[in-house]
């Protein structure tokens, strides 16, 4: 293990060796006592049926993914639990019983090659889509092993008959023409950066050896990782490389005439792409070019051709206020649309460009308390045909057809989980500790108002993910149901309000995330919503760092804490899987000035054997192979050894996010439930 040697006061350092079968058996032996106190209840079992029919519920909605004429599907339910890869026309999709052509059983295909296969995705070339890079995992793992498949056969294309492979790794492979693809792999040793993502870019012929592909791209074994790719849009066919050189900051290279690579001169933390001609940057801090600064969080537009000549002259297409930001965009054939956040609430819109400029026009009808989302844009094959999802916490999802100038159809709308007559959806606002103003959002029955009722509250905060309203199919049955209040917070770190509210977290200032989610957690009890022994927080991974902090800082605050495949030991976290490439989130611990912060919060660091802890549930995954198992181990250890109220569980596959089929989601679910069913309902905490 990288690093060991640097950290040997650490009783527990055996715990990070993930399949050693001491380690398994430590794992194993708390997942038996958690089985035995919250999987043996009839109400367990309860929750667990109804989690699982939802997950494998034939009625829900078949999201699709269009490409051109094709609208794929990957779908999983009690039948099919690992799932099928499948397509269907538009036309066909639109009527109450699709005619869908299976392409890929995975089941079946699992049981054929004796593998854990779990689906990761699949590249397929256009235009022609009679192939496909398929995308599978052993047991629910980052890394991949790809294979080429070919779509009218429906069978795979072995190596020895030219068939693209390569084993597993966390690659990047990309089409370029059916016969040419820009592969990133382990090509041996120096390949990897020091993240454990592709260091070099090549260019692979069918039919000749890996070994042999011509090198595009190397990055350093500092960076994150390197990708090459290709866009065939008619017309406007570009090459291209992108080196993230850390988490945030990306150089974008296009492929000249001459062969070489030239970098596209904007921010390398601003988001940059491109469609035909125009040019779009995101801003993620102020840019100062051509005599001018933009804001951050502003979307600017230029020509292309014109900027790589020299050109510097933007359009301003969006800029933020203090209530709102940019959350997505997206090209139809001939207009962007935006999707905007005010107070953490979507708006839409669509630009048009023309001859005068771009004018604009606000798409409505977005309701409130809920999330608009704009799905399946596919400009390469022309049309301005969209489509539009809507949700929100009370309100199954409502998929729609439409396209610029045309008023939505409802497709498919999603079945309702719980009945949530006389739930109501409310926003308030809580005051952190420097007197920002953070927004959360309270689910609760009309009923309960004035009332203190056991409360579950959730946060995340990092990596400027940006938290919105969408339907609570599993809490509605399991914890709404029961009298429970849902609690969705937009602490600091995430994106609610553009860049500037993630950057406000970033490093040096993590504990701005930290002070949202416990000022939050007061103002409840402030408005009477819940009280402290009956507050309940719950976060994975980077929320699963929130909740170890929660734990250790804020331990008065809360009655009981559910922490999912976590990062915890923030001492170590950089020497384990990806965990190198979060050092732009975080800080470097071996940097003497940027370990004295994260000393401060790191929760594996800071436990005090004077303070009383809340109870806590620990869930990672063995096969998670982003953030390592070994924090939750280490940190359950360790909880132990100071006779705190711990459970631990450990899944012995299913990846970063958990659970690698249905019935593995809908056990981790229940599992969660009933913990605070009994530690916030019932108050049973003792172990």
């Amino acid at each position: 293990m990288t690093g060991v040697e640097q950290n040997v006061t650490d009783s527990y350092l055996w715990l990070e060796d993930v399949t050693d079968e001491g380690a398994l058996d430590w794992a194993r032996a708390r997942n038996e006592v958690v089985a035995r106190r919250f999987a043996s209840t009839e109400r367990f079992a309860d929750i667990e049926q109804d989690v699982l029919a939802m997950l494998d519920d034939d009625t829900k909605i078949a999201f699709p993914g269009r490409r051109g004429p094709w609208l794929y599907n990957f779908w999983r339910d009690a039948e099919h639990k690992r799932g099928l890869w499948r397509r269907t026309t538009f036309e066909s999709y639109a009527t109450d019983e699709p005619d869908w052509d299976v392409l890929i059983d995975v089941d079946a295909l699992a049981e054929a090659d004796d593998e854990n296969w779990v689906w990761a995705g699949a590249a397929v070339l256009r235009p022609s889509q009679e192939r496909a890079i398929i995308h599978l995992s052993r047991g629910g793992a980052d890394a991949t092993v790809e294979r080429e498949f070919d779509m009218t056969t429906r069978t795979f294309i072995a190596p020895e008959d030219g068939g693209f492979f390569l084993p597993e790794a966390k690659s990047r492979i990309g089409w370029i023409d059916a016969d040419t693809v820009y592969v990133g792999t382990d090509f041996g040793p120096g390949s990897l950066t020091d993240s454990g993502y592709p260091r070099i870019a090549k260019r692979w012929a069918r039919g000749t050896a890996l070994a042999t592909a011509d090198t595009v791209y190397e990055g350093e074994a500092s960076d994150v990782s390197i990708g090459a790719g290709y866009d065939r849009h008619p017309g406007f066919e570009r090459h291209y490389v992108a080196r993230s050189t850390d988490f945030f900051n990306e150089e974008v290279y296009l492929l000249d005439d001459d062969g070489s690579w030239r970098l596209v001169q904007t921010p390398t933390d601003a988001d940059v792409g491109w469609y035909r001609d125009w040019l779009t940057v995101r801003l993620k801090t102020a840019w100062e070019v051509g005599g001018t600064t933009y804001e951050p969080g502003s979307l600017l537009v230029t020509d292309l051709p014109a900027f790589l000549g020299g050109g510097r002259e933007f359009e301003v297409l969006f800029a933020p206020d203090p209530h709102t930001s940019l959350h997505t965009y997206g090209w139809t054939e001939h207009h962007l649309i935006l999707t905007t956040l005010r107070d953490v609430q979507t708006e839409l819109r669509v630009l048009t460009p023309g001859p005068d400029g771009w004018t604009s026009t606000e798409l409505p009808d977005t309701p409130a308390m809920s999330t608009t989302s704009i799905n399946n844009l596919d400009p390469l094959e022309g049309g301005d045909e969209f489509m539009l999802t809507t949700t929100g916490f009370t309100t199954p999802t409502t998929l729609l057809s439409t396209a610029v100038g045309e008023s939505p159809v409802v497709l498919k709308e999603s079945p309702e989980y719980f009945d949530a007559e006389g739930i109501e959806t409310e926003q308030f606002f809580a005051t952190s500790d420097d007197g920002t103003s953070v927004p959360y959002f309270v689910i609760r029955h009309r009923d309960r108002r004035g009332t203190p009722t056991p409360t579950i509250m959730s946060g995340y905060g990092g990596f400027e993910i940006s938290r919105t309203p969408g339907y609570l199919g599993g809490a509605g049955a399991a914890w709404l149901a029961r009298g429970g209040t849902y609690v969705m917070t937009n602490i600091r770190g995430g994106g609610e309000y553009g860049p500037e509210w993630h950057t406000a977290a970033l490093k040096e200032h993590r504990h701005r995330a930290f002070e949202d989610f416990a000022a939050i957690a007061r103002d409840l009890v402030a408005r009477g919503i819940t009280t402290p022994d009956r507050l309940g927080a719950v976060g994975g991974s980077n929320g699963g760092l929130l909740m170890g902090v929660m734990l250790t800082r804020y331990p008065e605050l809360f009655g009981a804490i559910l922490c999912q495949v976590p990062l915890l030991d923030m001492k170590r976290y950089h020497l384990l899987l990806a965990g190198a490439s979060w050092i732009a989130e975080y800080g470097d611990p071996d940097k003497p000035e940027e370990w004295a912060y994260l000393s401060e919060y790191s929760p594996y660091q800071n436990t005090d054997p004077d303070k009383q802890y809340p109870p806590i549930l620990l869930a990672t995954s063995t096969r998670d192979d982003r953030v390592h198992p070994g924090h939750a181990r280490k940190m359950a250890a360790l909880l132990e050894s100071q006779d705190r109220t711990v459970w631990y569980y450990e899944n012995i596959e299913g990846g970063h996010g958990g659970a690698a089929d249905n019935k593995q989601a809908a056990y981790l679910g229940a599992l969660g439930y009933e913990f605070f069913i009994q530690m916030l309902m019932e108050g049973r905490r003792s172990a």
